[in-house]
């Protein structure tokens, strides 16, 4: 008879520092990346801003699928995200207690990889064109467009998560679905909405450039998009799945792969 693992009722808090780590260490090269292509004094710079936010959205994926293998990601479940971390939890993958010592290690390694970076590359990153990395709509879009469409593509990018967690033979696709989705978004919306799906993508960088008139959209709807996404699967992949449960590493559990 096969057997699952249990969601524990609280994780450690050296897994709260992998997710603070993990954070830092996103938040640097995310910052890093806007400042070589998007300083004009760069020799990398790309003067055409929705080539240039189509080049970040694949290096941002390939960089998340990257952390998500490493050790720290493999421990933590390389969530980076307060939004999955909060689907996880309404999914029944992840516990309730680990929730905000979660969320606020990821929302201070945002800050902390973006003051990384503004030590690293000096007033680079303080340049318009820059903007320590912050995310930022079209000019023609109004709040209530940037509204649906960040809440519209975390909760797709939800429900994904949540269809290949409850698939185990599929879960080791996971890490490379998570950042084509991420690219993706970037792509497509970071030219409208600015594609962010992430509070803590946006939290240090809007804090230190000073952008924070639509802040409370890019932390609070992405959450919100969680919140939907969850209980879309509940409704329809939980279902169908005879209520397997799942488990909040984005890698897969290796002691239920091996069960299933």
């Amino acid at each position: 008879m096969s057997t699952v693992p249990s969601v524990p009722r609280r994780l450690p808090l050296a897994r709260v520092a992998d997710e603070f780590v993990l954070t830092t260490v996103l938040l640097f090269l995310a910052v890093t990346v806007v400042r070589w292509l998007r300083d004009p004094d760069s020799p990398l710079y790309i003067a055409d801003l929705n080539i240039a936010l189509a080049v970040i959205g694949v290096l941002s994926g390939a960089i998340l699928t990257g952390l998500i293998f490493t050790p720290p990601g493999r421990r933590s479940g390389g969530h980076m995200n307060p939004a999955v971390t909060v689907a996880l939890w309404l999914v029944d993958a992840f516990p309730g207690r680990s929730v905000a010592p979660y969320i606020l290690a990821q929302l201070a390694g945002s800050a902390a990889g973006t003051g990384l970076a503004r030590l690293v590359w000096g007033p680079a990153v303080s340049l318009p064109s820059v903007a320590h990395g912050a995310i930022r709509p079209a000019p023609t879009w109004e709040p209530a467009a940037v509204f649906l469409a960040e809440a519209g593509a975390m909760a797709a990018l939800i429900l994904v998560v949540g269809y290949f967690l409850a698939h185990p033979r599929f879960t080791r696709l996971l890490p490379y679905v998570i950042g084509i989705s991420v690219a993706t978004v970037i792509a497509l919306l970071g030219p409208l909405s600015g594609g962010s799906i992430n509070p803590a993508r946006q939290l240090g960088p809007a804090a230190l450039s000073g952008q924070t008139k639509d802040l409370w959209i890019y932390l609070i709807v992405p959450v919100l998009g969680a919140v939907i996404g969850a209980a879309i699967y509940h409704l329809f992949i939980w279902r169908f799945n005879a209520c397997r449960p799942l488990t909040y590493k984005l890698t897969g559990d290796e002691a239920r792969e091996a069960n299933d």
